[in-house]
């Protein structure tokens, strides 16, 4: 899997290449060993643009996710898998709330984007959302053991 990370708003302590190592390791946990996966971490202010013009919804969000394909099964013209869109602002102040490292923050919001281009949803039902819920416990402990 080419993962192509874009630092519009960098983070601290933060490289491209851990985030590459660790989500190579729950891709191929998923069995998503082929394609392409592009990453944008930008500002709260981008994320707000993003969120109203796909969403059509106000305000920022932590993490958004765009599907290529239909979730499990890419569309044939294509490898990409999709992309996802994190907030730096969003996931700092979110990091601060939860008491927890801007690194594990920032897992979680990957896990999450991913999952969702995976076709899991969490607005579709509560067992849906247990179902997400479950994995990306499961997906974060992997991201963040390394």
């Amino acid at each position: 899997m080419d993962i192509q990370i874009t630092w519009q708003r960098r983070i601290p302590g933060l490289a491209s290449q851990k985030i590459r190592q660790r989500l190579k390791k729950v891709l191929n946990d998923l069995d998503c060993r082929d394609g392409e996966l592009s990453i944008l971490f930008t500002d709260d202010q981008r994320m707000a643009t993003l969120n109203r013009k796909y969403r059509g919804r106000e305000g920022s969000t932590n993490v958004l996710a765009f599907p290529m394909g239909n979730g499990t099964t890419p569309m044939v013209t294509s490898r990409m898998l999709g992309d996802i869109v994190v907030s730096v602002d969003t996931a700092l102040a979110q990091s601060r709330e939860g008491n927890q490292s801007v690194e594990e923050t920032v897992y979680e919001l990957l896990i999450h984007g991913l999952l969702h281009l995976l076709d899991y949803d969490h607005e579709r039902s509560s067992a849906d959302a247990d179902r997400m819920e479950t994995e990306q416990a499961r997906l974060l402990t992997m991201m963040i053991e390394g």
